[in-house]
């Protein structure tokens, strides 16, 4: 399994379609993304990530830079995306990082 992550509208998309040569039908066959907001409402992270790491390329926003949310469900939500993504990125083969559309090969590489 491929995981990219970083942060909204950094071209994590863009960039995995392009790195491995995917249609868009081809891309939405094989990948499944905005994987964090699965975390907030999934009773086990573990089975999550498992059932994720099934798929050939997953991705996820990063949301745990800046303030803190004062309401407890957000911060909830958001310790919950930050370890799934932990979990996603122990069981990938490749952890790749993209901002500003610039890829960072994390872990193992990239299949093209």
């Amino acid at each position: 399994m491929i995981f990219v992550t970083g942060p909204l509208m950094a071209g994590k998309r863009d960039y995995i379609r392009a790195a491995l040569g995917l249609s868009p039908e081809e891309f939405a066959r094989r990948a499944v993304w905005d994987v964090q907001t699965l975390a907030a409402e999934a009773p086990d992270l573990n089975a999550l990530a498992e059932a994720l790491s099934a798929r050939e390329i997953v991705i996820a926003t990063e949301v745990g830079g800046g303030l803190v949310p004062t309401d407890p469900a957000e911060r909830a939500a958001r310790e919950a995306a930050g370890r799934l993504s932990c979990l996603l990125a122990e069981r990938a083969d490749t952890v790749v990082r993209v901002c500003c559309g610039l890829p960072q090969v994390l872990k193992g590489q990239l299949p093209c």
